[in-house]
């Protein structure tokens, strides 16, 4: 859609992520400091934190895309309500080890001997826990358990834990003091400020072979940051689909008045602002919240009008084959 009438490569403002899009603001080149040196530290626990969105996975990503194959055997887990048999169930599975429903101590010896092994080979197990604040205390404590596993004098298995804000509540609790020993580097990831968030902004269109079309106006990016607080993933959402509406509206240039209009239909699709709403702190502060669900309503909507293009290209073909024959 919007990506033909601009003539991106690719779309910048996806909301999976992308090592390839990694921006690299103040807050995520201390948070890239704070994870190499955990990796190079080569044992212990080490904690990002941040609001939905903030940019946690595509940080990490982008460290596991600077490290070295044959050095590193990485797995990544998204967790729910996990009971601890089961998170390691998740572990050994992420590892790609064979299950085969075994007890739990079984399962413990099966992962302890292949991180054991990977060390002995040269190459160190990662394992990257995101949404970590998920996990209940009997999860965690089995996390804590596997960073007992050593090798050769060394853990044989680091942990990058990925959470929103309340799990530095969690990890403060007396029941973890084991685990809170083991943290070798923590770090909780803001958002942007304005000046950031417009260089993010025009960073993730250069990532797309962006040639200034669509132009953005200068009133257009402190919009932008006013309602999104300087958060990546809302901000994808919101310039997602104000990209979607100067393609439906044929704009090649999107100003503040445009990124305004979008960012009240998306409150009003939610039912938040209504006839009588004006603009206001609250409901910059509902949008705010409201984008993440947007941004996958806003993906549904473009993979199902892909869908109905090429649907329709292929009737428009089937047809001129029919006439011309």
């Amino acid at each position: 859609m919007y990506t033909k009438f601009y003539g991106f490569s690719r779309r910048p403002f996806q909301l999976t992520p992308d090592a390839r899009f990694f921006f690299e603001s103040t807050v995520h080149r201390q948070a890239m400091s704070y994870l190499v040196y955990g990796l190079h530290h080569a044992e212990g626990f080490i904690v990002v934190t941040g609001e939905v969105g903030a940019g946690k996975t595509i940080l990490v990503d982008n460290l596991l895309a600077t490290i070295k194959n044959n050095e590193f055997v990485a797995a990544k887990i998204v967790t729910t309500q996990l009971a601890g048999d089961d998170f390691l169930h998740m572990v050994a599975g992420a590892f790609g080890l064979q299950e085969e429903n075994l007890a739990k101590g079984s399962l413990l010896k099966r992962i302890a001997d292949f991180v054991v092994a990977q060390h002995r080979s040269g190459r160190r197990a990662l394992l990257i826990v995101d949404e970590v604040q998920n996990l209940p205390f009997e999860a965690l404590e089995e996390l804590r358990m596997l960073s007992n596993v050593v090798a050769d004098k060394t853990m044989a298995l680091q942990s990058f834990l990925l959470g929103q804000p309340q799990f530095r509540k969690t990890l403060g609790s007396p029941e973890l003091e084991q685990l809170r020993q083991r943290v070798t580097a923590a770090y909780h990831l803001g958002p942007l400020n304005e000046t950031e968030t417009r260089a993010y902004v025009e960073h993730r269109l250069r990532c797309a072979d962006w040639k200034n079309d669509p132009c953005l106006t200068e009133d257009c990016f402190p919009a932008i940051y006013k309602y999104t607080g300087g958060v990546p993933r809302r901000i994808n959402t919101l310039c997602s689909r104000l990209l979607l509406y100067g393609f439906l509206e044929s704009l090649h240039t999107l100003s503040g008045e445009a990124a305004e209009k979008v960012a009240i239909d998306l409150l009003r699709e939610m039912a938040v602002v209504t006839e009588h709403s004006a603009i206001t702190g609250n409901a910059s502060a509902a949008l705010t919240e409201l984008l993440p669900e947007l941004g996958t309503r806003l993906s549904a909507l473009e993979r199902s009008a892909d869908r109905h293009e090429r649907m329709l290209k292929r009737v428009i073909a089937a047809c001129a084959n029919f006439f011309l024959n």
